[in-house]
């Protein structure tokens, strides 16, 4: 009997989303199907599957053991999320040749469905940095006898989705610095810089409106600019390395000595770019929005904000509150008083003439309830306030409260 050849062997995912694309999260089942194309029979001992899920971190770092003695030391660690064994056809046991229990595969084309359900528990998010990763994948072998194990592996996406639809993220953030130039004994004037978005969170695609305002009191030139960083932290024990990576940035227009430059609403844009990473315990990937003065041949005088980089976008009540947010960002940077305020309406406007002439009218069902508190309450029910004026009318009587006021508090 001549036996068949395996033309193909591969995995596939039944997508949960229209991009065709298999992504999933903490808790959804996974499932797909292992497609076997053969030309010929073939006899299978068993088809297995083994998902796994790993976040794995590893460098190394160059020591010194003396003046003419160097090592390289390792650093590496893990963190399994997903660890899943099955068997489509066959048994357990592939260690015997023997030719029992062998399944019979025909000529042309077979799936095998396969399913399986991640962890309720947070996952970390599939991720690729410069010293580490976080991969899933689900590997299928065939075993045949007298012969080697075929391998066949494909890896799909998790995210731990992030909503930016929280207080904390929804939260803006704000700070403001300063610096002041010295070239030997001759200082010149400070360089102030304010700055201010609208929240913390935000999702890839999404454009940081920027409000800043930099004022340039020194006698060099200066230029204010924005970038969005990438932070990558990866540990083993005991020990950290971070890789801090640019992710997009803009600049401003050069500032002269004594000039102020505002920025009502700078847009900067953020890429497609990995979601934030916050709970894994050996990979953390955080994002930050520098907001910062150029100053040739000084340190840089910037400002940090911090950012969280989501998966569920705004929510339409969020933009709203965003919008309103938008309208006043710049409030903080000066705000004033109205001279004089508005009178509040007429008692005209409020209660008609008919209104107050029918509450004169006492009815029936309340007959029970005279007496002297009744009446006073039905007298002044729709009675015209005072009028309204911006002129104490007793104003010895509010100068000795508040000479008393004054009298009573201690720190004056």
């Amino acid at each position: 009997m001549v036996l068949g050849k395996v033309k193909s062997f591969t995995v596939s995912y039944d997508c949960l989303n229209d991009s065709n694309v298999p992504v999933f999260s903490s808790g959804d089942c996974v499932s797909g199907r292992v497609v076997i194309e053969v030309t010929g029979e073939i006899r299978v001992k068993s088809l297995k599957i083994h998902a796994k899920g790993f976040a794995k971190v590893r460098w190394t770092e160059s020591r010194n053991a003396g003046s003419n003695t160097a090592y390289t030391q390792n650093y590496t660690d893990e963190v399994e999320y997903l660890n899943h064994k099955d068997i489509l056809i066959g048994h357990e046991r592939d260690d015997d040749n023997s030719e029992e229990g062998l399944t019979t595969i025909h000529s042309g084309r077979h799936e095998y469905a396969f399913s399986l359900e991640l962890p309720q528990t947070p996952l970390a998010t599939s991720f690729e940095g410069k010293h580490g990763s976080v991969r899933y994948w689900v590997k299928a072998e065939l075993h045949r006898p007298w012969l080697l194990p075929m391998k066949t592996k494909k890896e799909f996406t998790v995210f731990e989705h992030i909503d930016i639809n929280t207080p904390l993220l929804l939260s803006p953030q704000a700070g403001t610095k300063d610096k002041t130039l010295c070239c030997w004994f001759c200082t010149s004037g400070p360089i102030s810089l304010s700055a201010k978005i609208e929240r913390k969170g935000y999702t890839p695609g999404e454009s940081i409106q920027i409000f800043a305002e930099i004022e340039n009191c020194s006698s060099r030139m200066v230029v204010p600019k924005a970038a969005i960083y990438q932070t990558q932290t990866f540990y083993a024990k005991g020990k950290m390395k971070e890789v801090k990576q640019l992710v997009a940035n803009l600049r401003g227009e050069s500032l002269s000595s004594g000039k102020t430059e505002t920025w009502s609403g700078k847009m900067l844009k953020i890429p497609p770019v990995s979601p934030s990473i916050l709970d894994c315990s050996i990979i953390r990937v955080e994002y930050s929005l520098m907001v910062y003065v150029d100053i040739p041949g000084a340190i840089n005088l910037s400002l940090n904000l911090p950012l969280v980089i989501g998966t569920i976008p705004l929510h339409p009540f969020g933009s709203r509150t965003s919008s309103v947010s938008s309208q006043c960002s710049m409030s903080w940077l000066g705000m004033g008083l109205p001279e004089r305020p508005e009178a509040p309406p007429s008692y005209a406007e409020i209660v008609t003439e008919e209104q107050r002439r029918s509450s004169l009218e006492v009815p029936a069902a309340r007959e029970e309830l005279d007496g002297p508190l009744f009446a006073y309450i039905h007298e002044f029910r729709f009675q015209p306030p005072p009028l309204y004026s911006e002129i104490d009318p007793n104003p010895d009587h509010a100068s000795r409260t508040e000479e008393r006021r004054l009298d009573a508090c201690p720190s004056r």
